[in-house]
């Protein structure tokens, strides 16, 4: 087996990985995944490692793929983890592939990036995905796309990229989710998601100021901090992205790293009182008009994820038809063992 470094285009993997990675516009914390075929092996992104990491450690491991697809098409739920089918010797580190490995194998085209860049997801969560995303894509030159409502990640998403893409599918857009290009080469692939989010960004809604004075205030004495990057505070200080915010939970990994949804402080209400009332304190609160306040214990890449719910509320128009994750959808995701899994390796990051 050629191994991954003796290979030029996998040191441009890399590369990629890490630029896309550190880029909180086109994906944030542990999210997005990254892959390369060679020689019968998927050599793809391990779970609850970041993309941003991909130049300073380990991150990618192989797995054997004919067995691989042989579970997908068969539905076999050893494809859902695919730990069965890694080539162990050649993962002396003993990581676990991503939840996405799946679908990075039905692609068949060498090189697959997967990411949750905001200009995709704020058009991705609306009720009329599909139709919107056919006026900014339909007629691009060299571009192949499907798109997927909600599913599941992981197999369930892997089975159902395979039913509907026609071949030569490039792109795919899915829905409450995020983006896959593919393509043979590393660059090919880059220069898609370039042009897929050119294509389908608007134009980015202004917010007013945080009182960080204020925050302060609340903060004090409070399991609740201020959040690391101030952008995301144009969530409570813009009265249009705050009232998505609160309707409900609009992607997966909000859920991950967040919980459900946006809490929003009462006025006359404190921080403290929300968390002594709540037998699961909410992890990101907002405060109209005065920004957002992270709990204490929120998970290694709740800061990532609370900058990326400002930046997609921010692109979403006020009167867009939205659709939210269900209940049932959400606890899938927080009971599920690949999402139990990587949150144990955020927290352990943490601490």
């Amino acid at each position: 087996m050629t191994t991954h470094t003796d290979d030029a285009e996998f040191a441009a993997l890399r590369q990629a990985s890490a630029l896309l990675g550190r880029d909180p516009l086109r994906t944030q914390a542990a999210g997005g995944n990254t892959s390369l075929k060679r020689d019968g092996v998927l050599w793809v992104k391990a779970s609850g490692t970041w993309l941003a990491e991909a130049e300073e450690r380990e991150i990618f491991l192989p797995v054997s793929l004919p067995p691989l697809l042989d579970a997908i098409q068969a539905n076999d739920e050893r494809a859902a983890k695919a730990t069965d089918f890694v080539v162990a010797d050649a993962n002396p580190l003993g990581l676990r592939p991503s939840v996405e490995t799946s679908v990075h194998a039905v692609l068949p085209q060498a090189v697959v990036l997967h990411i949750h860049c905001v200009e995709t997801v704020a058009q991705v969560a609306r009720a009329d995905a599909r139709d919107a995303i056919a006026a900014r894509l339909d007629g691009l030159d060299g571009i192949v796309w499907s798109y997927v409502p909600y599913v599941k990640p992981g197999l369930p998403l892997a089975r159902e990229i395979d039913a509907v893409s026609p071949a030569g599918t490039n792109v795919v857009l899915l829905g409450n989710h995020g983006l896959i290009v593919a393509a043979e080469t590393v660059a090919e692939a880059v220069a898609l998601i370039e042009r897929v989010g050119t294509a389908l960004a608007v134009p980015v809604r202004p917010a007013p100021a945080a009182d960080i004075a204020a925050l302060e205030a609340l903060a004090e004495g409070s399991p609740y901090r201020l959040p690391t990057d101030p952008a995301a505070h144009a969530t409570a200080t813009d009265p249009a992205r705050l009232a998505i915010a609160a309707r409900g939970t609009l992607y997966p990994d909000h859920v991950v790293f967040l919980g459900s949804g946006t809490a929003v402080l009462a006025e006359g209400d404190t921080p403290s009182a929300v968390a002594e009332r709540s037998a699961l304190p909410p992890m990101l609160l907002a405060v109209p008009g005065k920004g957002v306040l992270i709990h204490r214990e929120v998970l290694r890449g709740g800061d990532a994820l609370a900058r990326a719910l400002a930046d997609v509320t921010g692109r979403i128009e006020v009167d867009a038809p939205l659709r939210f994750l269900t209940v049932d959808e959400e606890q899938e995701l927080v009971t599920w063992d690949a999402e139990i899994y990587r949150r144990s390796l955020a927290a352990a990051a943490k601490n």
